[in-house]
């Protein structure tokens, strides 16, 4: 593994220790397959049954953190700054502001890369959060809408905004009020993104469109799509006309069908989470359906991985940070959060991640961070980009679960 581009400038302590920095992909490459592992394998028959609600007052939770210096922090893959340094003779990776934090604070943090899709996550979590038991983790990453289904369901505990000074003074304008935390009570973002198509130049020429993507008969059995729901049936609302962001049963009926005939016509090799840029990379697929953070990346070790914009648009979302009921160090996380909300500190990630910054002033400290990023549109995107973004419209729960049903009848889920 060769390096293509250093990460954020570390502290000299730790730079002395530096061998070597890595792109996300090699990095992924060189981690031990434990700390990538997803347990149970994204079984998803629970999808249909209702989830048990709690409350503030059916499920109380014990914050420790006055006695305990401690995070359990559960996230997405190489959804931090990474770098490898050399400790007792060993090479072990570090998150060089995670190392900053402990440092500033005292506050150890345990951190696992064990969420690879919205729904196989919840899988996970839901026996415990409906019966009120402890997930043992502190805080996790999820998508806006799986954000706000478990915290309707009163699985998700309420942040103290005093303890946030750098949230409320940094946060992006344009997620303040999200509709379904209009307050931000509940959530912190992490990263915002958008999803479009990848392709490999080495193998097919441009791929412009999810039409395209769906009936060229050159990608035949060489295209994936997304285990996200709505990521994957945004598009599909779009190209058979429909408004994703206001839509019917009867469009969305429609929309689902054209899904099944690209899967029936054998142009799906098949549904991915996470992991879709190895099979990619790999040249196993052609074209996929991808985020755009994901391949920024990539292009440093492959610049024939590439990014489209499709001619229906984009899909625009955020990752957000959530405090599970039963964790016992909520006012650790607190601090954790508002210290990804200083503009330096979310600038050294988004330098790394590549994904949309949620933080106001993270594009100046760029400018020092890395002044090449500054102007790239994917990372601090454009007002003509946004214009060209949706996001799939509010489901109410029963909704969702019968959408969340025959999407995986269809993907195979």
């Amino acid at each position: 593994m060769t390096s293509r581009r250093p990460p954020a400038p570390l502290p000299p302590e730790i730079a002395q220790l530096v061998r070597s920095s890595l792109s996300r992909r090699s990095f992924l490459r060189g981690m031990s397959l434990s700390a990538l592992a997803v347990a149970g394998g994204g079984t998803l028959a629970g999808c249909g049954t209702p989830a048990a609600e709690q409350t503030t007052e059916s499920c109380v939770s014990e914050d420790l953190s006055a006695s305990e210096s401690e995070i359990n922090f559960s996230n997405w893959p190489a959804y931090i700054d990474r770098a490898f340094v050399e400790r007792d003779g060993k090479e072990v990776n570090i998150s060089p502001t995670l190392v900053d934090f402990t440092k500033s604070t005292g506050i150890t943090v345990n951190y696992t890369t064990d969420i690879n899709d919205n729904v196989e996550f919840f899988e996970k979590v839901r026996n415990q959060l409906a019966a009120c038991e402890t997930t043992e983790r502190d805080v996790f990453v999820l998508t806006d809408w799986m954000a706000a289904r478990m915290i309707d369901l009163g699985w998700i505990q309420q942040l103290d905004r005093a303890n946030l000074p750098n949230v409320e003074a940094h946060l992006a304008q344009s997620l303040r009020a999200p509709a379904w935390d209009e307050n931000r009570d509940y959530s912190v973002p992490w990263q915002s993104g958008l999803t479009g198509i990848a392709y490999n130049a080495d193998l097919t020429d441009e791929v412009g469109s999810f039409e395209e993507l769906l009936t060229r008969s050159d990608l035949n059995g060489k295209v994936t799509l997304l285990t996200e729901m709505r990521d994957t049936m945004l598009f599909m609302l779009l190209i058979t006309g429909a408004d994703p962001e206001n839509f019917s049963d009867d469009e969305w009926g429609t929309a689902i069908d054209r899904l099944q005939q690209a899967v029936d016509d054998g142009q799906i090799r098949k549904f991915t989470g996470n992991n879709y840029l190895q099979d990619l990379t790999a040249g196993n697929i052609s074209a996929c359906e991808a985020w755009s953070g994901d391949v920024i990346l990539t292009q440093f070790d492959n610049p024939n991985i590439k990014f489209v914009q499709p001619e229906e648009g984009l899909s625009l979302w955020s990752d957000n940070m959530i405090v599970p009921n039963k964790a016992t160090h909520k006012t650790n996380v607190e601090k954790l959060m508002d210290y990804y909300y200083d503009p330096v500190v979310a600038a050294r990630v988004s330098a790394w991640v590549n994904y949309i910054c949620p933080v106001a002033g993270a594009r100046e400290a760029m400018e020092k961070v890395a002044p090449n990023l500054v102007d790239n549109t994917l990372i601090f995107p454009d007002e003509q980009m946004l214009s060209k973004t949706y996001s799939l419209q509010t489901l109410d729960e029963e909704t969702a679960r019968r959408y969340e049903t025959e999407f995986q009848q269809v993907s195979g889920g």
